[in-house]
């Protein structure tokens, strides 16, 4: 069998039904699939531990800035 996100369709199909290249088909259309790509964790996102952030000793030792970026200039 495939990746794990094929199994369970690839076993559903061939408990009920059979085609020349099934399995080639339904591998192709699984991993075109937006629903099937979005679902499938190994496309989601990744996560990691969180690190430890030292806490400043002084103020304003440390400073952050967002950056805001794409606006539509105009309006109010």
């Amino acid at each position: 069998m495939g990746r794990m996100s094929e199994d369970r369709p690839k076993e559903r199909v061939a408990s009920t039904s059979w085609w020349p290249k099934w399995e080639q088909q339904l591998s192709e259309y699984i991993n075109t699939c937006e629903r099937c790509q979005k679902v499938n964790r190994k496309h989601g996102k990744k996560y990691v531990l969180l690190q430890h952030i030292e806490e400043p000793k002084h103020p304003w030792e440390t400073i952050n800035k967002d950056w805001v970026t794409g606006l539509v200039s105009g309006g109010k």
